[in-house]
């Protein structure tokens, strides 16, 4: 076998989305065309995490390319809230038009789970000798179920049980983190089957002066902004940073907590706030623009709901670490955030789901100018140094390549062409 291989990847999420996996399915995709493979994505319509279609984009079957890679869009039902059974549905529904979308025949096909059901798609298509398939665990879905309150009982256990078998007939499995590969091992995963291979640091460089943007949003120079980025949803468990501010504003602290993002979670959020000063709610900002964000802030918060363990690994840690500020993360000890955390030296894990510590954290952190410059270094060195994006490229184009059963080729990188992401045809 010579020359380019016929790569499938099949993602529900893929740019213009920013957040959550798109970032990592898109990049993905783009590695492995630079590297000169035929890749064809076939996706979801972009709605995430509003949990509504982007504007501008059809609800139908359409076509279009990003750069050297070739894009199917397929209609599915998005869920405006969105519910272990609603989100089974969407998933599902994608899943039946992915597996009838006409494409070439592929070398290796490569389903990113979520959507679990985009797995049995990417089976329909394995031939030993011909087609293999891999799998990218990006979250551990019969454990995010369970740990997000989702599913339970019988149905938990189906879920897990699904999750297994389709797991079990891939030819390979990447993991995000070494945490998600010891829980597929115990899933029932062959472990000379899984491949370990870190998300990386994907943001952009800062467009901005860190100062003027908290002079814009009127963040003051005399009071802590501790700032949340991202997806407002049921795992991050906001209500607790709701908490800590409504504690800040009775006690009479300078701190503000900015619930920076979009979410299906944010109106209640915002209807348990009030008027509540010591919090704030932005949009999601243009990419630069959110870069400065982070860097304008003090502090950085991670916050997951009590109960959340093995179901992920937070992808706004890969961006909190590239700002160089303090992390503080309200998570379980036992979660791969809180391991990512510990591992950086970026910052501090305290106990989720109580807003007191939470405050205090952020006022302990804020308040020693040298434990917070020495974690936000830590964290700028742990990025560029684990979390590069050129470890990242090389694994997934050597690991694709290994599962077509060959050694890495001489093919020579396409030119640079210009992106039109999910641009009808």
């Amino acid at each position: 076998m010579t020359g380019p291989l016929q790569v499938l990847v099949l993602g529900l999420n893929y740019a213009p989305e920013s957040t959550g996996i798109a970032p990592y399915t898109t990049g993905t995709a783009r590695f492995l065309a630079d590297a000169g493979h035929d890749v064809h994505v076939v996706t979801g319509l972009p709605h995430y995490p509003q949990w509504e279609v982007a504007e501008g984009h059809p609800r139908r079957r359409s076509s279009g390319r990003d750069g050297a890679v070739r894009l199917t869009r397929v209609p599915h039902p998005v869920p405006r809230r969105p519910s272990g059974r609603s989100r089974i549905a969407m998933e599902a529904v994608f899943a039946a038009r992915a597996a009838v979308t006409r494409v070439r025949r592929p070398d290796v096909v490569l389903a990113v789970s979520p959507a679990l059901l985009g797995v049995a798609a990417a089976l329909r298509w394995r031939a030993p000798g011909r087609t293999a398939v891999g799998v990218v665990v990006q979250d551990l879905y019969s454990r995010a179920v369970v740990e997000a309150g989702l599913l339970s009982g019988r149905e938990a256990r189906a879920t897990a049980a699904l999750e297994r078998r389709l797991l079990r007939g891939a030819d390979g499995v990447a993991a995000i983190h070494e945490t998600f590969r010891s829980s597929l091992v115990r899933l029932g995963v062959d472990a000379g089957r899984i491949t370990t291979i870190r998300n990386w640091t994907h943001v952009g460089r800062a467009t901005g002066d860190p100062a003027a943007l908290r002079r814009a949003h009127g963040w003051r120079a005399d009071e802590v902004v501790a700032l949340h980025a991202g997806n407002m949803g049921a795992k991050q468990g906001l209500e607790n940073v709701v908490e800590a501010a409504r504690l800040a504003h009775a006690r009479r602290l300078p701190v503000r907590f900015v619930l920076l993002g979009d979410g299906h979670q944010r109106p209640a959020l915002a209807a348990l706030a009030g008027d509540l000063p010591t919090l704030q709610f932005l949009a999601p900002l243009p990419d630069g623009e959110f870069e400065t964000a982070l860097q304008a802030a003090d502090v950085l918060v991670l916050n997951e709901r009590p109960g959340i363990a093995e179901m992920c690994v937070p992808s706004k840690l890969t961006s909190y670490f590239a700002a160089g500020r303090p992390v503080v993360a309200a998570s379980s000890p036992h979660s791969a955030g809180s391991a990512e955390v510990a591992a950086s030296g970026a910052g501090v894990q305290v106990a989720p789901g109580d807003p007191a510590v939470l405050l205090q954290a952020v006022l302990d952190i804020s308040g020693d100018r040298a434990v917070a410059s020495a974690s936000g270094l830590r964290g700028q060195a742990f990025a560029r140094d684990v979390l590069h994006e050129r470890a990242a490229r090389a694994a997934y184009v050597d690991w694709v390549e290994r599962l077509a059963g060959r050694p890495p080729q001489p093919v020579r990188p396409r030119a640079a062409e210009p992106a039109a992401v999910g641009e009808p045809a």
